[in-house]
């Protein structure tokens, strides 16, 4: 193969993975009109369309998708090729896609970005914060980080935090009105403020534990979200009960007095955040420096390659 057909066959997986001719173009320090001629090239000398085109939209033809569904992995594995190659030299680079919930985003990716930049200044961080749990494989992404229990259990699991006590928080101000719950059957008769779960579609139901015993409770309340800030915020300003996730977001205000804990004999244990990643033989060399850098291991030391073990 020609170096040239090489370069359009990557620019055409580009656009595929990107959605986008102008990501692509950016990901491949192209120009947008240099990466059209460059598709326009390849289905000419395919002799075939290879992807649909609107001013708002790109996606594969049934051709298309057959052809990157060929290629791509092959692509993939001569870019870990020339990381593992890199890596012998001492140096890594490339694309590092990333699919996080967005409490591991901001607690654990965004405080080390600027470290791992220093340490892998080749290496371009795609971050996408994605609550809803897409799956990282459809998506290509090379890694994503998850709560423990919605793991897939074909994946390889690092566990980047340890188990999180879950709380159930209220203002003082709505529990002067409302009163105090005793117990989780007590939330019937109150208004709480509720998590849609985007994997589902459903609203959560509240789960609790004591002494061994384990139950659900199905609550109402003024308002549904799937986002944290949201939630603490109608907390804070007595619109009812919340169940925190994202004990960050809501230790400073129980501390300040602005939130009370309720319920916490009942309070149950969730697990930590994981880094997961498909299973491989090889490791990608920028993959392991990225989970490196999140369990704050010494990046001054040369990314060693590891043969079938896992992290």
């Amino acid at each position: 193969m020609r170096g040239s057909e090489f370069a359009e066959l990557k620019a055409f997986a580009a656009v595929v993975e990107r959605v986008s001719f102008a990501r692509a173009a950016e990901y491949l320090g192209l120009s947008p009109s240099a990466l059209s001629q460059t598709i326009r090239l390849l289905e000419s000398r395919l002799g075939t369309r290879l992807l649909n085109r609107t001013t708002r939209s790109v996606s594969p033809t049934t051709t298309g998708e057959q052809l990157y569904g060929r290629i791509a992995p092959l692509i993939r594995e001569m870019a870990e090729a020339v990381g593992q190659a890199k890596a012998s030299a001492g140096q890594t680079g490339g694309v590092l896609r990333i699919n996080t919930l967005g409490m591991a985003a901001r607690q654990i990716i965004a405080p080390r970005l600027g470290r791992f930049h220093r340490a892998h200044p080749e290496v371009v961080l795609d971050i996408v914060v994605d609550d809803a749990l897409g799956d990282i494989v459809v998506g290509r992404f090379d890694a994503g980080i998850r709560v423990g229990r919605r793991l897939e259990k074909d994946m390889v699991a690092v566990r980047l935090t340890p188990d999180v006590k879950m709380v159930a928080v209220a203002s003082p101000d709505y529990l002067r009105r409302r009163g105090t719950p005793g117990s989780p059957a007590d939330l019937h008769n109150h208004a709480c403020i509720n998590w849609r779960l985007q994997s589902e579609g459903s609203a959560y139901r509240w789960e609790f534990q004591k002494a061994g015993k384990s139950l659900e409770v199905a609550v109402d309340g003024p308002i549904v979200t799937n986002n944290s800030d949201i939630g603490v915020a109608a907390a804070l300003q007595g619109m009812g009960i919340l169940c925190a996730f994202d004990r960050e977001r809501v230790d400073a205000h129980l501390a300040g007095g602005e939130l009370v804990s309720v319920l916490e004999k009942w309070t149950i244990t969730q697990p930590g955040l994981y880094l997961y990643y498909p299973s491989r033989r090889h490791l990608p060399v920028t993959l392991r420096a990225f989970i490196d850098c999140l369990l704050d291991k010494d990046l001054s030391e040369k990314p060693r390659r590891r043969r079938g073990v896992r992290p």
